[in-house]
């Protein structure tokens, strides 16, 4: 490989405590720098509530709010943010899943949580004479920099109840009578003048005292899935959060494998999702920018060139599509769906792990010139130590076969490119995270779901879960000051309502972030500080294993 190449440093010893470091100050309202500047498009959706220099712009405008302030190494910072009191007005729920039928538009389609007015109706009519307490609600979401917003869709809800106990009840009594529903607190829509109550962790790395380093790290290795406590223990951590999305599910690849653009230390060991944005890292926490990133790829054998489809990831499995133009069904981001090829030239490195994925097709070895050592009949087997293998399915396993006899040398090429078509280079000490949507740029709200694939053109009920209602949330971002800025808020909870991605970027803004994006949330969203998790991740089995973390190492000159 020609980009992107660097050998990785090994964890250093996990650092002493910082107990004579420790400094906490506490206080109603101290302040993070602030800027002002939320774009129009959402001024009216926030109700009353117009930000002063430090309070964020959540709820109504009358909430208390206190920040809890701790130094975690010379240039770092963690504060905690506390903002408003249960609301008396939020109540338990059931959401009922709403089925095709005589009025809906596609009678065939499965159910789901929105559907049109009549459909809606229709559902609440059967449930109303089943003897519910139903009611059919229209959700209306606020324009944002690349879509329109509007009415999604309507909901159908049944009932209205003071605890989380009484609401699984009903909802058990509404699939004994062969309905299907899902237990929801109200405080998880978005809703102007709610009164919360909100907790965000804010870790922040001024790199003009910061001696430390900044890591993406993916564990042992890619394909391995590893809490972000486990991360940062290995890497002996001052504090880290979870990173960029990655595979769940092992029919959508190799679980733990990065759903978009990941460099560490300078190598590229995941391709883009197109055109997606990605968090840009660097070792001393100067110069963190978000940017949105294209690949190119190729492998050449005198006179024929072969296109890469990707690098480290299952064969003609596309997690979060943005691939190339014969993916199915499309080569733009679409965000949680896998896209297929049947055809694909998909590059291994050492770091994906121990064996690549089996399979039909050819596999390539090449050593570390790139000279071909080994052409495996079948995909699945080691890549050798500084070395690589091509793995090719469909048609084009007869096009590799063809070109890589042994001892030939194929001459593999990668890069990064930007929006303008640019190729990117990246140094040593450079990471990319993947993310998405981006939440500010140039210190305005600028939140694009439509363009990183969180709209469904076909499904508003996914927008409806993943963006406009309260959830989860992990973010980062670059401040004015130039200050690496790693945020979580806590969510699905009476304790913390969470955020919607519109909320997320007002946040960012709040927060006084000049360029910010989204990265992974929901069950993923962790933060780590010397060795603890702080918040309270949201799966009932406790902090989930992750892709990836961003960290904040210590500085080893200390010890």
């Amino acid at each position: 490989m020609s980009s992107f190449t660097a050998e990785r440093p090994g964890p250093g010893p996990h650092r002493a405590r910082r107990a004579l470091l420790a400094a906490t100050v506490t206080a109603t309202l101290v302040a993070l720098p602030a800027t002002a500047g939320a774009a129009d498009s959402l001024a009216h959706h926030r109700g009353p509530h117009r930000p002063d220099s430090t309070e964020l712009p959540l709820g109504a405008a009358d909430l208390p709010e206190t920040r809890t302030t701790e130094v975690l190494q010379p240039g770092v910072t963690l504060t905690r943010i506390v903002r408003g009191e249960v609301d008396p007005d939020h109540s338990w729920t059931v959401e009922v899943s709403i089925p095709g039928g005589a009025t809906s538009p596609d009678p065939d389609a499965p159910p789901t949580v929105l559907k049109d007015l009549a459909s809606a109706q229709e559902t609440t009519a059967a449930l109303v004479a089943a003897g519910f307490a139903a009611r059919a609600e229209e959700v209306v979401t606020a324009p944002v920099a690349d879509y329109a917003g509007g009415t999604l869709g309507w909901r159908v809800r049944v009932g209205s109840f003071a605890d989380q106990a009484a609401a699984t009840a009903e909802r058990d009594r509404l699939r004994a009578a062969g309905f299907t529903g899902s237990v929801f607190y109200t405080g998880w829509d978005w809703e102007d003048d709610d009164r919360g109550p909100w907790r965000i962790d804010v870790i922040t790395v001024d790199p003009r005292r910061f001696r430390g380093e900044i890591d993406a790290t993916l564990g042992p290795d890619i394909e391995q899935r590893e809490t972000t406590s486990a991360l940062a223990d290995l890497a002996g951590a001052t504090a880290g959060v979870n990173g960029g999305y990655f595979v769940l599910d092992p029919r959508a690849g190799a679980p733990g494998d990065p759903a978009g653009v990941t460099v560490v230390d300078g190598e590229l060991l995941s391709e883009p999702v197109d055109g997606r944005p990605a968090l840009v890292l660097r070792e001393d926490a100067r110069h963190t920018d978000v940017a949105r990133f294209s690949w190119e790829g190729e492998v050449r054998a005198g006179r024929t060139t072969l296109a890469l489809d990707g690098i480290n990831r299952v064969p003609g499995l596309i997690r979060n599509c943005g691939g190339t133009d014969d993916d199915l069904p499309t080569s733009d981001p679409r965000h949680d769906v896998t896209c297929t090829d049947d055809a694909e030239l998909v590059l291994f490195t050492p770091e994906f792990a121990g064996t690549t994925p089996a399979g039909d097709g050819v596999e390539v070895v090449l050593d570390r010139r790139d000279t071909v050592v080994e052409v495996r009949q079948s995909r699945g087997g080691t890549v050798p130590r500084g070395g690589t293998t091509l793995q090719a399915t469909g048609d084009l396993a007869d096009d590799l076969r063809q070109v890589a006899r042994r001892g030939a040398r194929l001459d593999v090429r990668t890069a990064l490119t930007d929006e303008r078509g640019r190729t990117v280079r990246t140094q040593d000490h450079t990471s990319v995270v993947n993310g998405g949507p981006e939440l500010v740029r140039r210190g305005r709200l600028h939140v694009t779901p439509a363009s990183d694939g969180m709209v469904h053109a076909d499904n508003p009920s996914f927008y409806y879960g993943w963006a406009h209602k309260r959830n989860p949330r992990t973010f980062a971002g670059t401040d004015a000051q130039g200050r690496l800025v790693l945020v979580t808020a806590d969510g699905r909870s009476t304790e913390s309502l969470g955020l919607s991605i519109p909320e997320a970027g007002q946040v960012a803004v709040g927060l006084g972030l000049r360029e910010a994006l989204n990265l992974d949330g929901g069950g993923s969203t962790t933060m780590v500080v010397d060795g603890a998790v702080i918040n309270d991740p949201s799966d009932a089995a406790g902090e989930r294993p992750v892709g990836d973390a961003i960290l904040v190492l210590p500085d080893r000159r200390r010890h």
